[in-house]
């Protein structure tokens, strides 16, 4: 397929205050958590374009690595907003009103996606609309209450978690996203395939076979260094 038919956002704004320091600046190996992760989107075939939504933090950074040329799809970094939908917004107002192919949407804290899935997701949601990188629930499900007594089972037949890429056509994206930055519910709305989910948008799973964790506290890190 063409290499212009999509783009990825990548949000990398996050402070990582519950690790104590900027988690997207942690290396694994040699190289931070946030350089591997655009690496694999330019490693992507299906990736034309990149777009990374910065902090204050890491805007310099990622800044020097356009400048540099690291990256030949890294087009832009630009700054995010008050809230997760915020910050997607800006990304995809970067990309202009012509981009017409698919957006990719991808937490700049989950360094060891592969291209190959990534453009697995991609070509789904080329096909369909809307797809989402995902692995099925297998561990036992406890709902829990404010005390921290367990309650009852849930049923995990059918209980996917949900990774990213999360990719949609770009019309739907930029709708479902505006939907839900305006949204009085819009605490709810945690990831962009709920917001594409109500806004009435199908979306497809692409099962995730490879690790694709999300760094969040600092023993993520020494995982993701075993497994790289």
């Amino acid at each position: 397929m063409m290499n212009e038919r999509a783009a990825a956002v990548i949000v990398a704004g996050g402070s990582g205050r519950r690790m104590g320091f900027d988690k997207l600046a942690a290396k694994i190996g040699d190289v931070s958590v946030l350089e591997r992760s655009i690496a694999a989107f330019e490693a992507a075939e299906t990736i034309g374009r990149i777009v990374v939504v910065v902090s204050a933090a890491n805007e310099e950074t990622v800044q020097s690595w356009i400048a540099d040329g690291r990256f030949s799809k890294l087009e832009l970094a630009v700054r995010g907003g008050a809230e997760r939908f915020d910050s997607v917004g800006n990304g995809i107002a970067a990309l202009g009103e012509d981009f017409a192919g698919v957006i990719a949407v991808h937490d700049g804290a989950r360094p060891l996606v592969c291209p190959q899935s990534i453009d697995e997701t991609v070509n789904a949601a080329a096909t369909t609309g809307a797809a989402v990188l995902a692995k099925p629930v297998a561990d036992t499900l406890k709902r829990v209450d404010a005390n921290g007594s367990v309650v009852e089972s849930v049923p995990r037949d059918g209980m996917w978690a949900m990774e990213t890429p999360q990719c949609a056509r770009a019309d739907w994206m930029r709708q479902a996203v505006a939907a839900a930055r305006s949204a009085d519910s819009s605490a709810a709305i945690t990831d962009e395939v709920t917001a594409l989910q109500h806004a009435g948008r199908p979306v497809t799973v692409v099962r995730s076979v490879s690790p694709n964790l999300k760094i969040t506290f600092p023993g993520d890190i020494e995982l993701a260094e075993r497994l790289v």
